[in-house]
């Protein structure tokens, strides 16, 4: 049975980086007139269970999704992943280690920002909801609230960038390694807004390719981060090969301007998604 639209295939609770928890998340999704939304909170399934249950009692579908961390060399690649079982142990163990990764990560750069500015772990941890796993867009809202920094944004093209003197690197997989782990735990996996700095800053072609061959399912095109010549690189790659192309809103609530529903992906490329999972 085809899922109902408008659908919407990224969207983060306060199991990670949003703002909302999973149930409010999915009654604002309703509220914005969609009839599929997927929670792909960062390297964490915690959310499922509350966001599924909430889209039952409003009537719209849910799918179970995630944003694995994996990196490049020294960039951040987010790996979508859908349809996945989330009891797969090395799945499992490998965000588990991400995560713990991230606090490490997360307390190093606070301890480095207080020795030039008022800010605690403890401020940090006032805007991370119990349970969530705690990174610089809890950081940044701490900063905001000490008056340090005017919003997210603003954290994170200064204190908060590679480039501002107290950033410290996180451990992730490879992209590559991270399509493997979705694929072996039955999962569909697509390459977040690949083209968020220009088609010269997509992963290089050969890389790319490679990931295709290890099971890559789709790319996420329409997104309001990937450039206008960077989507036609990705919409081109993808007709070669035949990948999937999704449309989404990388919604936190009020952490970022994103609305849920500002992109879309169509049903057949949702149906093609539960299909590619095995």
């Amino acid at each position: 049975m085809p899922h109902r639209v408008p659908i919407d295939l990224h969207t983060h609770s306060s199991v990670s980086d949003g703002t909302e928890t999973p149930a409010e998340l999915v009654r604002s999704a309703a509220a914005a007139g969609l009839g599929t939304v997927a929670l792909t909170d960062h390297d964490s399934t915690a959310g499922w269970a509350d966001a599924s249950a909430e889209a039952s009692a409003q009537g719209i579908d849910f799918v179970p999704g995630m944003e694995l961390s994996t990196r490049y060399g020294w960039k951040s690649v987010h790996m979508l992943a859908y349809f996945f079982d989330p009891t797969n142990e090395a799945l499992v163990a490998e965000c588990e280690r991400i995560r713990s990764a991230r606090r490490t990560r997360a307390e190093a750069m606070v301890a480095r920002i207080a020795e030039d500015y008022d800010l605690t772990w403890d401020d940090v941890l006032a805007h991370t909801a119990p349970g969530a796993s705690v990174g610089r867009p809890h950081i940044a809202d701490a900063l905001v609230t000490r008056g340090h920094v005017l919003d997210r944004n603003e954290a994170f093209e200064t204190l908060l960038h590679p480039r501002g003197g107290y950033f410290e690197p996180l451990y992730a997989p490879t992209p590559l390694e991270g399509v493997r782990l979705i694929r072996d735990a039955g999962g569909a996996p697509v390459l977040a807004h690949p083209a968020t700095h220009g088609r010269d800053n997509v992963l290089d072609l050969q890389y790319l390719t490679s990931l295709v061959d290890a099971g890559l399912a789709g790319l996420e095109v329409e997104h309001r981060e990937n450039t206008r010549d960077g989507k036609a690189y990705l919409l081109a790659f993808a007709r070669e090969h035949d990948l999937v192309v999704t449309g989404s809103s990388d919604y936190h609530g009020a952490g970022k301007p994103n609305l849920l529903g500002e992109n879309t992906t169509s049903p057949e490329a949702l149906e093609r998604l539960a299909a590619a999972a095995v």
